[in-house]
């Protein structure tokens, strides 16, 4: 017997959140599933918030640095990066959550989700052509750059272990890659 999901639309899960039917939960709607989302460790909010500090200061108000906060996807998604680098001015999320043309970049912590965060999780990310994600491999103190977005997934994948990387919205500002993990 073959198994059927359902696939949820934007819609249907905001009507979800509104009627609090997911009160209480830690999910995120990529590709139209409800995904469970990990448990966060004390090591993974310290990690995103250095990072967020360290962006914050490096970009000034040049980009907005949100932690933790819902992006909207068009193919059915809303999930939180742990950063997503967007333009100015904050305000223009005021009634709407970043879309792909809004993000500089994105930023996920690993710290138990590696294999996650760097298959299943880039290739929503590469379908709705983010143009630059990152993952911050916490357990390998890897951060791997992900590049040249396209429907299989991106065409270039760095892993950086030490030194700065250059973000492509930024290319003057060096980002060091140590900087995440203290």
């Amino acid at each position: 017997m073959a198994r059927t999901l359902t696939t949820w639309t934007l819609e249907d899960y905001h009507r979800m959140i509104a009627a609090g039917v997911l009160a209480g939960r830690a999910v995120e709607l990529l590709g139209g599933q409800i995904i469970d989302t990990a448990p966060e460790l004390p090591i993974h909010r310290a990690t995103y918030r250095r990072g967020a500090k360290y962006l914050e200061s490096l970009l000034g108000d040049r980009a907005i640095v949100f932690s933790a906060a819902p992006i909207t996807l068009p193919t059915n998604g809303e999930p939180q990066p742990d950063l997503a680098i967007v333009w100015p001015p904050e305000s223009r999320y005021d009634h709407r959550h970043p879309y792909p043309e809004d993000i500089y970049w994105l930023i996920e912590v690993s710290n138990s989700t590696l294999t996650y965060d760097l298959g299943e999780k880039a290739g929503y990310y590469a379908r709705d052509f983010i143009q630059e994600y990152w993952v911050v491999d916490i357990p390998h103190q890897t951060l791997w750059v992900h590049r040249q977005p396209d429907y299989a997934g991106y065409k270039d994948v760095q892993a950086i272990k030490s030194g700065t990387v250059s973000p492509l919205s930024f290319p003057a500002i060096a980002v060091e890659s140590g900087r995440f993990w203290g």
